[in-house]
């Protein structure tokens, strides 16, 4: 990366998007970069009910997934870390509000199709586990997105831009939101 110089104690960047955008992969980078924790909401939720995604799905349904995902991002949020949200948290008018508040919200834009290819088959994503990969990301997308756009600082089309180059793309975003 090049050498820019960002305070990564006033920054908190969180990144949303649709599952299988790379939050968590371009987060472990950012994270890594800006030399801050990565918080993965998914893995925190996880870790605080003790059960797996679909687990919490199965047994207690989306809703009460939804409710976990609101308490869990109202206790990380500020939290001088770099945020990889789950692709849903922008569902809950009070998780857009929370993402509002704590600026900067970066959607990896990507298409369902660029996304299908990456998440085909994951059973470890509920929405998707069973039916037309691509038809459900197409669903999720015409929801989502405008919601995405709503909450978002910056926008980065994903595409098969390189997971260094959306680093970098990100990394001068935040330089310049900083300034």
């Amino acid at each position: 990366m090049d050498d820019q110089i960002i305070d990564n104690q006033s920054i908190s960047p969180i990144l949303v998007g649709l599952m299988g955008s790379g939050k968590s992969s371009i987060g472990r980078r950012l994270a890594g970069n800006l030399k801050l924790p990565l918080i993965d909401l998914d893995d925190y939720i996880v870790e605080q009910a003790g059960r797996s995604i679909p687990e919490i799905f199965e047994q207690d349904g989306e809703a009460a997934f939804r409710q976990m995902e609101t308490e869990a991002l109202r206790q990380i949020v500020g939290s001088h870390s770099v945020i990889a949200t789950g692709g849903g948290v922008v569902m809950s008018e009070t998780n857009m509000h929370i993402l509002k508040q704590h600026p900067p919200v970066i959607w990896l834009k990507a298409s369902p199709e660029f996304l299908t290819g990456r998440i085909e088959g994951d059973s470890n994503r509920p929405l998707i586990a069973v039916g037309d990969t691509l038809k459900k990301l197409q669903e999720l997308a015409a929801i989502r997105y405008p919601l995405y756009e709503q909450c978002a600082d910056f926008i980065l089309p994903r595409g098969d831009m390189k997971k260094t180059e959306a680093l970098q793309a990100i990394l001068d975003f935040i330089y310049a939101f900083r300034k």
